[in-house]
């Protein structure tokens, strides 16, 4: 009687046990009966953090997290306004709004399907997003706007998964690596043609400066052959002028002294010979320093 009393007590004990059903924060539970949700007044109960009762074995027990939720997917493709194609990587918080439509739309609140349907939604959203900017549009500083309108399409189309998306952030926009050589390509091309201009002009703008350089040092040695001409012309007038002066004062000495200045020309070289009449008046202080 006794060990039937034990075991009487141990079944009791596991039945109670397996009544009890506990929720904890952040989860939500909801109950299925024979296969069907339980109900009140037609809504699907909710079971709340805490511990709860349920009929054991019969009951199906199927835990929501009603926590925030982040869905890294796979980088995907997207079409721009100007037919380009660009490779998006993004990611998205989401957490479950409505726990009865939540778990009727994801197949007996299954996860992955929910994460698939969801994905599926957010690049139809992020398509459209693309599909009116270019891409210097988006990369010129609207992606914030574009993040804005893709969170609040997303929201719209997530309700009927009973999903509330919290954000959609775009975390790195790329070229496809086909697209990407043929782009890097124009814009080495184009470069290299910006540089050459650029070069070009710097050519021309130093031709110019050195023909205004040349210009510049022409003139200015015309101006001083001028001015040097001017000096030495200058200079003889004064010589002329101081031989004509000392000529008035003494024409008798100037004649004698232009004669020794002939005599020292002519005989320069010892070589140098001469064929000339001796009574000429070239040699006539010569003969005679008293000559007249």
């Amino acid at each position: 009687m006794g060990r039937l009393s034990v075991i009487i007590a141990a079944i009791l004990v596991a039945v109670g046990l397996s009544s009890l059903m506990v929720v904890n924060e952040g989860e939500r539970a909801i109950v299925s009966r024979f296969g069907k949700i339980l109900k009140d007044d037609g809504v699907t109960r909710i079971y709340k953090p805490g511990l709860h009762i349920k009929l054991p074995v019969i009951d199906k027990i199927k835990i929501l997290d009603s926590r925030i939720q982040t869905m890294d997917g796979a980088a995907d493709r997207f079409v721009t306004s100007e037919k380009k194609d660009l490779m998006v990587d993004s990611y998205v918080k989401w957490r479950i709004k409505d726990h009865e439509k939540y778990y009727l739309a994801t197949n007996g609140g299954n996860k992955v399907q929910a994460e698939s349907l969801l994905q599926r939604k957010i690049n139809n959203d992020l398509r459209t997003e693309f599909g009116r900017r270019t891409i210097k549009d988006i990369v010129s500083g609207s992606r914030d706007e574009l993040q804005q309108d893709a969170l609040r399409n997303a929201s719209d189309s997530a309700q009927d998964l009973g999903i509330e998306v919290v954000d959609v952030r775009v975390k790195q926009i790329n070229l496809p690596a086909n697209v990407s050589s043929s782009i890097y390509q124009r814009m080495r091309a184009e470069r290299t043609a910006v540089a050459k201009e650029h070069r070009a002009q710097g050519k021309e703008q130093s031709e110019i400066i050195r023909a205004k350089t040349d210009a510049s040092v022409t003139i200015q040695i015309a101006e001083a052959e001028r001015k040097a001409l001017q000096v030495r012309g200058e200079g003889d007038a004064i010589a002329a002028k101081i031989y004509a002066d000392a000529y008035k004062k003494d024409p008798e000495f100037y004649s004698f002294l232009r004669s020794l200045e002939a005599y020292q020309a002519s005989f320069e070289k010892g070589s140098n010979v001469m064929v000339i009449e001796p009574e000429g008046d070239f040699f006539k202080y010569m003969k005679d320093a008293n000559a007249k």
